[in-house]
């Protein structure tokens, strides 16, 4: 589960990168807004997925006490 969650972040951050990179040369802004609405698009995948994998209980959360001070 954690290397499904692992490899799509890392494709999110890449093309956080090749949007970076297509906005900074000032070349072809097709691919800019390609790159961003991919970042997006799996974002929300991401977000869904580890949403409904809580729910059916593949992952669940730490129960680390808070620490205050």
């Amino acid at each position: 589960m954690k290397i499904i969650v692992f490899a799509v972040f890392a494709v999110i951050v890449a093309s956080l990168g090749s949007a970076f990179v297509h906005l900074v040369r000032g070349g072809d802004s097709a691919r800019f807004n390609r790159a961003l609405q991919l970042r997006v698009g799996l974002s929300l995948v991401l977000f869904m997925f580890i949403l409904l994998a809580l729910g059916f209980g593949w992952i669940t959360p730490s129960r680390m006490p808070p620490q205050f001070g």
